[in-house]
């Protein structure tokens, strides 16, 4: 490695970074759009900064995400002896074991079976602006943006939402870290009991089934080979921690753009149906999903003028693709009015997002409900001070302290 892609790789993995990434972004874009950087872990991986790259990698089989697939095994038993349950589900399956996996899900997060659920979301909403509507201040995140999706997933996989703090807790831990070695005991901790959970969750349901999804993952396990124990407890804990970590971050990083730029808090408060391309625009703009999960090349392959070897790791910028200036018009500008559909924010091929009908609907009422019933928005924090997570994957605050009035 060079000492200019040395000097990247700090910059990349920086609280500057965390901060603001789109700078480094933009001057990777032009000088350098597929980079071999190190990772904080200190393996190596290259970045993928550009639209261009970013969608072909995100279509091309030849990037896998099972890395299992790049290693030969005497018995095919031994494939998962050293594999974390939490890698045994399809957002880390290659086909045609991820078509299996998905297949399994889908149907509870159709655009049909996710819109009837409107009504329950809208309800879960009131609850929670009635909470804290006299106070005239909250963290959003912790009143707000992280209870309403934890208890919609929680209701629909028919897990106890009192339980949510404990999940709250085993995802950031698990999303959060960066692979340095200095995290390693807590995450081995964190895994081992959420794994446990887990176990005894699904041993109560097998015994009390009910009309929920777990029961009916459980009931699909018990039918025959198309899932196993470990992908069933794979599965669950993505749907837990994937089903609220990106509709958090989508609804607190919106907010705050919104704060931002209160010429668009006041259109779109002044037009509430411009709703739906402004939840588009807060994807684009500053998408929950910083980089695309692990993937690596089953091939040497030829990307960008890089060429990548076989089993080479690699990571997508989903966030820098989606402020290309090739495909977006003056891309750091924040307007909800541009057509933003382009943006990679929820993934591209096979692993696009399954749960992004369930996110749009729930940062759609989220926002649409707050500028509905609370006016003077305002943040209770110097900008400066907030802080935001450490990690590979994920964008996201830490708090988002606001202040507010009551619409009268």
């Amino acid at each position: 490695m060079t000492e200019k892609q040395e000097k990247s790789s700090e910059a990349i993995f920086s609280k500057s970074f965390d901060r603001n990434p789109y700078p480094i972004f933009k001057r990777l874009r032009q000088e350098d759009p597929i980079r071999k950087t190190m990772l904080p872990s200190g393996h190596y991986t290259w970045i993928v900064t550009t639209y261009k790259d970013a969608e072909t990698i995100l279509k091309d089989k030849r990037f896998i995400k099972d890395y299992t697939n790049l290693m030969e095994f005497e018995k095919e038993e031994d494939r998962y002896a050293h594999t974390s349950i939490f890698a045994r589900n399809m957002l880390f399956a290659d086909l045609p074991d991820h078509r299996r996996l998905r297949g399994l899900v889908q149907q509870a997060f159709t655009p049909k079976v996710i819109e009837e659920l409107r009504p329950r979301i809208q309800e879960i909403t009131d609850d929670l602006l009635d909470q804290v509507e006299q106070n005239g201040k909250m963290n959003l995140i912790d009143d707000f943006a992280f209870p309403l999706p934890i208890i919609v997933i929680c209701e629909m996989l028919g897990v106890p939402s009192e339980d949510r703090d404990q999940f709250r807790m085993w995802s950031n831990t698990l999303i959060e870290s960066t692979g340095d070695p200095e995290d390693t005991e807590k995450v081995m901790l964190h895994m081992q009991q959420f794994t446990q959970y887990l176990t005894d969750w699904v041993a109560t349901r097998r015994h009390e089934p009910k009309e929920d999804l777990v029961s009916k993952l459980i009931h699909a396990e018990e039918e025959g080979d198309r899932l196993s124990e470990q992908e069933l407890y794979g599965v669950i804990a993505l749907l837990i921690m994937a089903g609220h970590e990106t509709t958090v971050n989508l609804i607190s990083n919106g907010v705050l753009a919104l704060l931002n730029h209160p010429d668009q808090l006041e259109a779109l408060r002044k037009d509430p149906s411009l709703i739906k391309p402004a939840i588009e625009e807060f994807l684009r703009f500053d998408g929950p999903v910083e980089f695309s999960t692990d993937r690596w090349a089953i091939e040497t392959i030829e990307i960008g003028g890089q060429m990548i070897q076989k089993g080479d790791h690699v990571l997508v910028a989903l966030n820098s693709a989606n402020r290309d200036e090739s495909v977006f018009n003056d891309p750091d500008l924040f307007d909800i009015t541009r057509d933003s559909s382009k943006h990679l924010a929820f993934g591209k091929g096979i692993h696009f997002c399954l749960g992004a009908p369930l996110a749009r609907l729930e940062a759609e009422i989220a926002v649409g409900t707050l500028l509905n019933r609370l006016t003077n928005l305002k943040l209770n924090v110097e900008e400066h001070k907030l802080i935001w997570r450490p990690s590979l994957i994920i964008r996201g605050l830490e708090e988002l302290p606001i202040t507010f009035e009551k619409v009268n």
